[in-house]
Protein backbone atom coordinates (compact mmCIF):
# COMPACT_ATOMS: atom_id res chain seq x y z
CA UNK A 1 0.00 0.00 0.00
CA UNK A 2 1.43 3.43 -0.92
CA UNK A 3 2.12 6.09 2.07
CA UNK A 4 -0.05 9.01 1.69
CA UNK A 5 1.59 12.06 2.52
CA UNK A 6 -0.13 14.08 4.85
CA UNK A 7 0.61 17.84 5.67
CA UNK A 8 2.25 16.48 8.85
CA UNK A 9 4.66 14.66 7.11
CA UNK A 10 5.86 16.82 4.44
CA UNK A 11 9.02 18.51 5.04
CA UNK A 12 8.78 22.06 6.21
CA UNK A 13 9.01 24.59 3.77
CA UNK A 14 11.82 26.98 4.54
CA UNK A 15 11.08 30.83 3.93
CA UNK A 16 13.57 32.29 1.33
CA UNK A 17 16.10 34.63 2.64
CA UNK A 18 15.66 38.69 1.49
CA UNK A 19 18.14 39.58 -1.17
CA UNK A 20 20.64 41.41 0.45
CA UNK A 21 20.57 45.08 -0.90
CA UNK A 22 23.88 46.79 -2.40
CA UNK A 23 25.54 48.99 0.06
CA UNK A 24 26.02 52.20 -1.77
CA UNK A 25 30.06 52.07 -1.73
CA UNK A 26 30.22 48.12 -1.84
CA UNK A 27 33.27 48.45 -4.23
CA UNK A 28 36.74 49.58 -4.07
CA UNK A 29 39.36 50.14 -6.85
CA UNK A 30 42.77 50.20 -5.49
CA UNK A 31 46.11 53.18 -6.35
CA UNK A 32 48.14 51.29 -8.38
CA UNK A 33 51.34 53.97 -8.04
CA UNK A 34 53.10 56.68 -5.84
CA UNK A 35 52.75 57.43 -2.23
CA UNK A 36 49.80 55.67 -1.70
CA UNK A 37 50.26 52.98 -3.44
CA UNK A 38 48.12 50.22 -2.96
CA UNK A 39 45.49 52.23 -0.78
CA UNK A 40 41.89 51.44 -1.52
CA UNK A 41 38.97 53.51 -2.27
CA UNK A 42 35.27 52.99 -1.79
CA UNK A 43 33.44 53.20 -5.15
CA UNK A 44 29.93 53.92 -5.09
CA UNK A 45 27.20 51.46 -6.89
CA UNK A 46 25.89 53.88 -8.84
CA UNK A 47 24.20 52.88 -12.48
CA UNK A 48 26.99 53.56 -15.87
CA UNK A 49 30.08 54.55 -12.95
CA UNK A 50 33.14 52.78 -14.71
CA UNK A 51 36.54 53.03 -12.84
CA UNK A 52 38.72 52.88 -15.44
CA UNK A 53 40.94 49.06 -14.94
CA UNK A 54 43.84 48.64 -13.07
CA UNK A 55 45.54 47.24 -16.61
CA UNK A 56 44.22 50.46 -18.38
CA UNK A 57 45.63 52.44 -15.72
CA UNK A 58 49.09 51.18 -15.11
CA UNK A 59 49.82 51.24 -18.99
CA UNK A 60 48.41 55.01 -18.80
CA UNK A 61 50.99 55.95 -16.53
CA UNK A 62 53.90 54.02 -17.99
CA UNK A 63 52.91 56.15 -21.35
CA UNK A 64 53.28 59.18 -19.09
CA UNK A 65 56.10 58.12 -17.26
CA UNK A 66 55.68 57.58 -13.41
CA UNK A 67 56.57 60.86 -12.15
CA UNK A 68 54.21 63.78 -12.50
CA UNK A 69 56.03 66.21 -10.12
CA UNK A 70 55.00 69.72 -11.18
CA UNK A 71 51.98 68.71 -13.04
CA UNK A 72 48.63 71.00 -13.41
CA UNK A 73 45.96 67.99 -14.06
CA UNK A 74 41.88 68.03 -14.23
CA UNK A 75 39.94 65.60 -14.89
CA UNK A 76 36.65 66.62 -15.84
CA UNK A 77 34.21 63.90 -15.83
CA UNK A 78 36.02 62.70 -12.11
CA UNK A 79 33.64 59.84 -11.12
CA UNK A 80 35.48 57.68 -8.50
CA UNK A 81 38.14 60.26 -9.11
CA UNK A 82 41.28 57.17 -9.30
CA UNK A 83 42.83 58.96 -12.15
CA UNK A 84 43.31 61.86 -10.60
CA UNK A 85 44.02 60.58 -6.89
CA UNK A 86 46.72 58.51 -9.13
CA UNK A 87 47.70 61.54 -10.77
CA UNK A 88 48.48 62.84 -7.29
CA UNK A 89 50.15 60.06 -5.77
CA UNK A 90 52.69 60.17 -8.10
CA UNK A 91 53.54 63.99 -7.44
CA UNK A 92 51.41 66.30 -9.52
CA UNK A 93 50.98 69.79 -7.63
CA UNK A 94 47.35 70.83 -8.75
CA UNK A 95 44.69 68.40 -9.21
CA UNK A 96 40.96 69.33 -10.18
CA UNK A 97 38.41 66.61 -9.51
CA UNK A 98 35.28 67.95 -11.54
CA UNK A 99 31.80 66.07 -11.06
CA UNK A 100 28.58 66.72 -11.25
CA UNK A 101 26.72 64.34 -9.15
CA UNK A 102 26.30 65.11 -5.13
CA UNK A 103 27.25 61.95 -3.77
CA UNK A 104 30.10 61.42 -5.94
CA UNK A 105 31.50 64.79 -5.26
CA UNK A 106 30.87 64.23 -1.40
CA UNK A 107 32.54 60.56 -1.82
CA UNK A 108 35.73 62.19 -3.78
CA UNK A 109 35.69 64.93 -0.50
CA UNK A 110 35.91 61.80 2.10
CA UNK A 111 38.59 60.09 -0.22
CA UNK A 112 40.52 63.63 0.07
CA UNK A 113 40.27 63.88 3.38
CA UNK A 114 41.35 60.37 3.83
CA UNK A 115 44.67 60.47 1.70
CA UNK A 116 45.22 64.40 3.10
CA UNK A 117 45.40 65.39 -0.46
CA UNK A 118 46.45 68.83 -0.51
CA UNK A 119 46.90 68.91 -4.13
CA UNK A 120 43.44 67.52 -4.85
CA UNK A 121 40.58 69.94 -5.29
CA UNK A 122 36.68 69.06 -5.98
CA UNK A 123 34.72 70.67 -7.51
CA UNK A 124 31.16 69.99 -8.14
CA UNK A 125 29.72 71.16 -11.64
CA UNK A 126 29.91 70.73 -15.48
CA UNK A 127 33.06 68.66 -16.79
CA UNK A 128 32.99 70.70 -20.14
CA UNK A 129 32.01 74.05 -18.80
CA UNK A 130 34.99 73.42 -16.48
CA UNK A 131 37.48 72.96 -19.01
CA UNK A 132 35.91 76.18 -20.85
CA UNK A 133 36.28 78.02 -18.13
CA UNK A 134 40.44 76.89 -17.68
CA UNK A 135 43.35 79.42 -19.21
CA UNK A 136 44.34 78.26 -22.31
CA UNK A 137 47.53 75.88 -22.46
CA UNK A 138 46.98 75.64 -18.58
CA UNK A 139 47.00 72.23 -17.64
CA UNK A 140 50.01 69.32 -18.62
CA UNK A 141 47.45 67.09 -18.19
CA UNK A 142 43.58 66.85 -19.27
CA UNK A 143 41.80 63.06 -18.30
CA UNK A 144 38.39 63.05 -20.35
CA UNK A 145 36.42 59.80 -19.60
CA UNK A 146 33.19 60.56 -19.49
CA UNK A 147 30.28 57.93 -19.58
CA UNK A 148 30.07 56.13 -22.79
CA UNK A 149 26.58 56.83 -23.71
CA UNK A 150 27.37 60.90 -23.16
CA UNK A 151 27.33 63.13 -26.57
CA UNK A 152 29.80 65.30 -24.88
CA UNK A 153 32.52 63.83 -26.42
CA UNK A 154 33.25 66.23 -29.32
CA UNK A 155 33.11 69.77 -27.62
CA UNK A 156 34.93 68.07 -24.61
CA UNK A 157 37.92 66.83 -27.04
CA UNK A 158 37.69 70.62 -28.28
CA UNK A 159 37.76 71.95 -24.69
CA UNK A 160 41.20 69.80 -23.90
CA UNK A 161 42.77 70.76 -26.95
CA UNK A 162 42.44 74.14 -25.74
CA UNK A 163 43.36 73.99 -22.23
CA UNK A 164 45.69 71.37 -22.64
CA UNK A 165 49.83 73.19 -22.37
CA UNK A 166 51.99 72.93 -26.22
CA UNK A 167 54.12 69.76 -24.33
CA UNK A 168 50.74 68.47 -22.48
CA UNK A 169 48.39 65.00 -22.64
CA UNK A 170 44.83 64.37 -23.04
CA UNK A 171 43.93 61.12 -21.85
CA UNK A 172 40.26 59.86 -23.32
CA UNK A 173 38.96 56.72 -22.31
CA UNK A 174 36.16 55.87 -24.68
CA UNK A 175 33.84 52.91 -26.28
CA UNK A 176 34.83 53.42 -29.80
CA UNK A 177 38.73 54.29 -31.23
CA UNK A 178 39.13 57.44 -31.86
CA UNK A 179 41.73 58.89 -34.79
CA UNK A 180 43.59 61.59 -36.07
CA UNK A 181 41.12 62.30 -38.67
CA UNK A 182 38.04 63.00 -35.89
CA UNK A 183 40.43 64.72 -33.47
CA UNK A 184 41.10 67.17 -36.44
CA UNK A 185 38.43 69.83 -34.89
CA UNK A 186 40.13 69.52 -31.72
CA UNK A 187 43.91 70.32 -32.66
CA UNK A 188 44.77 66.43 -31.13
CA UNK A 189 46.39 63.71 -32.20
CA UNK A 190 46.86 59.93 -31.17
CA UNK A 191 50.35 59.41 -29.58
CA UNK A 192 49.32 56.09 -27.95
CA UNK A 193 46.07 53.53 -27.77
CA UNK A 194 45.21 50.77 -25.95
CA UNK A 195 41.66 48.70 -26.10
CA UNK A 196 41.15 46.55 -23.07
CA UNK A 197 37.63 44.67 -23.23
CA UNK A 198 35.13 47.62 -23.97
CA UNK A 199 36.93 50.89 -22.98
CA UNK A 200 39.21 52.23 -25.59
CA UNK A 201 42.11 54.10 -24.10
CA UNK A 202 44.17 56.81 -26.15
CA UNK A 203 46.84 58.98 -25.16
CA UNK A 204 46.44 62.44 -26.90
CA UNK A 205 49.13 65.59 -27.62
CA UNK A 206 47.92 68.70 -29.37
CA UNK A 207 49.45 68.44 -32.78
CA UNK A 208 52.13 70.98 -32.77
CA UNK A 209 53.54 68.58 -30.12
CA UNK A 210 55.65 66.29 -32.14
CA UNK A 211 56.90 63.80 -29.74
Amino acid sequence: MKQVKTELTRKPVRPEKPARSASPLAHQIRIIGGQWKRTKLKVADKPGLRPTPDRVRETLFNWLGQDLTGWRCIDAFAGTGVLGFEAASRGAKEVRLVEHDSALVAQLKRTQIQLQANAVQVLRGDGVAALKQLDAASMELVFLDPPFDSTVYDVGLQAAGRAVAAQGFVYLEAPVQWTDEKLQASGLAVRRHLKAGAVHAHLLTPIANPV
